[in-house]
């Protein structure tokens, strides 16, 4: 066989360039048609768009031929007897002007944005290569050397997968539980998955960890980035890898790193088929905020050469240089209509083509920045919510970016859910000794009413959690003051200095029995908080069998043992326990979906009262006491058709009395046990002794 790819013919007469057609201005990227592939590339300022075709390793470029036709911004053209696996690249000719930025170099290959496989060099792409437009030592000139034969390359794909009727879960807010975990980290050392399929997307849809899943009562797995990424220069300098994975090359295009296949687009169908079978939702951690080609120093992967102007947001008065809203070097500018499409295209194509059921979208006020800022009514908003496609999927904003006005925490449309780290803090720091008071935790854990009610939002749309992928597990909040990222090879200067962390005691691992009772303890109360809140709950994966990485809290380029779950060190303890909470809110849902109201029923009491450990409730003085931490909640619930509930809560180091409100009280959950349970009922007393660092819930047996 020649230098031609597979998927392109010899078969028709005459040059290549003289069989290229016209072609239409629609879809975007490559499409197979017929007997042919239709290319369609935007660019508003280029003058000349090359579509340059490989051979099928994408190793030598075979003919290079300038797109015969342009329709708007459209550049575009039709090969006949071309079809499925042709490898091709594009150049783009235009103004090296960076001070009114452009910087098209038409000696540089470029992605196509719309790509949906990737070509990768071979040995891996190589940042040492003349990958970059301008000139290292002079960069505002252009440089002149070629770099195709070590550049991402995209292969013609036409897709066919047999669903075999799969549909998705549909779970409803006021049900889901979302688990945020990373394909290769939960099952790389899980027993039971096959060793070819661990860290893989059919590891994922393994028997042991979707067995794993349900035994916590998950609803829906939200994952790590997947689409597929580019290890930063420096980590690959220094042996490491983006593990994470926030750094997309190809926006529609499964990682091929954790497939066990030589097919990831179908290995991840099948794993999706095999969750909804299983009734688990797969939301996708997706990042249309920058891309891998960085600032003004970095490489020409694709959209810079294709028109930089239109693709990034520019510094006004600077147009060389980028807005670093991201952290990464570049802000992609959604204002622009082009920009915009291919983030609709994309999440149409994991939503129609992929089947997953949402989305949470990282530095989500990227996304919504107009000419004067975050606007919650932005393009892109009003396009979601128009689309038919995407309207029905869950949609959760990480509602922060570095750019001015960055946290807008409540402020996104309705509809949206959104991570809320007030929660996150005022749990750590009502529990681990933080500077907090009654009232703040009051407030979160009934839905952060000053946050989402005063926008009409209801309170499932607050995504609560205590631990992310981005900071300390669960276990070594409770066992680590400082951060411990020496591995990163940064300096230990890396990832965030303010954990309200706790090490109880002892940094790190300690045989201290008193010690390792203390973290167990908190771990449980920390757990309760976050899964009888009102709101929609995340856990971390490996947070409920106390998975440790050592103290680092920032393993962004750890894919090894520091981010692996260990399973063969789990907590059997603490995973049942944390299914027993989990089965206390699906039966009880101690806080309910709807707003308190604070009105009395039929009987005189209020839907939720709050209550001082004697009896009586909260006054004004008492919700900002910063010295006590016990609390408790009567929860009625009106119109729920079950019983009254009692949250209590002490964080202090020693047992409190406290005075029961009358009912026949019997105890669901008390987490100072290490299995969550209780034997006790009220009888004839009238105090509760409520143990130190614990939540404690109890029901009303009461006939009604």
């Amino acid at each position: 066989m020649d230098h031609l790819s597979a998927g392109f013919s010899r078969a028709a007469p005459g040059p290549a360039a003289s069989r290229l057609q016209p072609g239409r201005p629609w879809p975007m990227g490559a499409t197979v048609d017929g007997d042919g592939v239709n290319f369609a590339v935007f660019s508003a300022h280029a003058s000349q768009m090359d579509l340059c075709l490989f051979d099928a390793e994408g190793r030598h470029e075979i003919e290079r031929l300038p797109l015969p036709a342009r329709s708007g911004d459209i550049w575009h053209g039709r090969l006949p007897g071309a079809g499925a696996g042709l490898v091709y690249g594009l150049r783009a000719h235009g103004p090296w002007r960076p001070d009114r930025g452009h910087r098209f170099n038409p000696n540089k290959l470029l992605l196509d944005p719309w790509a949906r496989e990737i070509v990768t060099p071979p040995g891996g792409f190589d940042w040492r290569g003349p990958h970059f437009g301008a000139d290292a030592e002079f960069p505002l000139q252009i440089d002149p050397r070629d770099n195709a034969a070590g550049a991402h390359k995209a292969r013609v794909v036409a897709d066919a997968y047999d669903w075999q009727g799969d549909r998705p879960p549909a779970t409803p807010l006021v049900d889901s539980v979302l688990y945020e975990m990373h394909v290769r980290g939960l099952t790389r050392r899980l027993p039971g998955v096959p060793e070819a399929q661990r860290g893989t997307y059919a590891g994922l849809a393994s028997d042991a960890a979707i067995a794993h899943l349900k035994r916590l009562g998950i609803t829906a797995v939200s994952l790590l980035p997947v689409q597929q990424v580019l290890d930063e220069a420096r980590l690959r300098e220094h042996g490491l890898v983006n593990y994470w994975g926030y750094n997309t090359l190809g926006f529609f295009c499964p990682d091929p790193r954790y497939a066990g296949s030589a097919q990831p687009r179908d290995e991840f169908r099948d794993m999706v088929k095999r969750l909804h079978q299983a009734g688990l939702e797969v939301l996708l951690d997706v990042v249309y905020n920058h891309t891998p080609e960085g600032d003004e120093r970095g490489a020409t992967l694709s959209w810079r050469g294709l028109d930089n102007s239109c693709w990034y947001r520019l510094v006004d008065g600077r147009r060389q240089s980028y807005e670093n809203w991201s952290g990464c070097g570049n802000a992609l500018d959604i204002r622009h209509p082009r920009v915009l499409q291919l983030v609709m295209d994309s999440l149409r194509y994991w939503v129609q083509e992929m089947h997953v059921d949402g989305f949470r979208f990282d530095l989500a006020p990227v996304l919504g920045r107009e000419d004067h800022g975050f606007d919650g009514n932005a393009a892109f908003f009003r396009a979601l919510q128009q689309d038919p496609v995407l309207q029905g999927v869950k949609l959760i904003a990480e509602p922060w970016d570095l750019g001015p006005g960055g946290w807008q925490v409540g402020q996104f449309p309705r509809g949206w859910l959104e991570w809320n780290d007030r929660f996150r803090d005022t749990s750590r720091a009502f529990w681990l000794g933080g500077d907090c008071t009654r009232g703040e935790l009051a407030l979160r854990m009934a839905g952060s009413s000053d946050l989402f009610q005063a926008r009409r939002r209801p309170p499932m749309e607050s995504v609560n959690y205590v631990i992310s992928h981005d900071g300390f597990t669960l276990a070594d909040l409770v066992s680590y003051d400082m951060r411990h990222n020496e591995a990163n090879l940064e300096g230990n200067r890396d990832g965030t200095g303010q954990n309200l962390s706790w090490n109880c005691g002892w940094e790190g691992p300690t045989g201290d029995p008193l010690v390792q009772a203390r973290r167990r303890r908190l771990q449980r109360a920390l757990l309760a908080t976050l899964l009888l809140a009102q709101g929609t709950p995340m856990l971390a994966a490996g947070d409920e069998l106390g998975h440790s990485q050592g103290g680092n809290n920032n393993p962004y380029c750890q894919d090894n043992e520091i981010t692996w779950i260990d399973w063969s060190r789990a907590d059997e303890k603490l995973i049942d326990y944390t299914a027993h909470v989990l089965e206390l809110r699906r039966r009880l849902l101690p806080m309910g979906a709807r707003w308190f109201t604070g009105l009395p029923d039929a009987r005189g009491r209020q839907d939720l009262s709050w209550l001082r450990r004697i009896g009586e409730g909260m006054a004004a003085e008492n919700w900002n006491d910063r010295m006590s931490r016990v609390l408790g909640a009567w929860i009625g619930v009106p119109g729920r058709g079950r019983d009254a509930l009692l949250l209590m809560v002490n964080a202090r180091d020693t047992d409190v009395d406290f005075v029961l409100p009358p009912g026949e009280w019997v105890a669901e959950l008390d987490s100072s046990a290490a299995d969550g349970r209780s034997s006790w009922r009220r009888g004839k007393a009238t105090t509760f002794l409520l143990p130190s660092r614990s939540l404690v819930l109890l029901r009303d047996a009461s006939p009604h």
